[in-house]
């Protein structure tokens, strides 16, 4: 009885562990939580039920000057066999 005990401890650690983000859904947590996407809040909340956007928590993108600039940009938007036969 006590092999089999140790075996069956032994294959619960041998399990592959979820993340504890998967683990925890709005359903197995208290009633205000909200998982949300992974992203950063850019304000809060007010008492009223409005939201307060917050110029500090907003991104901030540095784009350089590309007038001069000699190379042209490149997307490729379809498959390469596609590409070889519209040339």
């Amino acid at each position: 009885m006590p092999l089999g005990l140790i075996i069956g401890i032994g294959r619960a650690f041998r399990r592959k562990r979820t993340s504890s983000l998967d683990i925890l859904s709005s359903k197995r947590a208290p009633r205000d939580y909200y998982k949300g996407k992974n992203c950063k809040p850019t304000g809060f909340h007010t008492r009223k039920g409005g939201y307060v956007v917050m110029q500090e928590k907003l991104p901030n993108y540095v784009v350089p000057d590309l007038t001069d600039f000699k190379l042209k940009p490149y997307v490729s938007q379809c498959a390469t066999g596609a590409a070889e036969s519209a040339n």
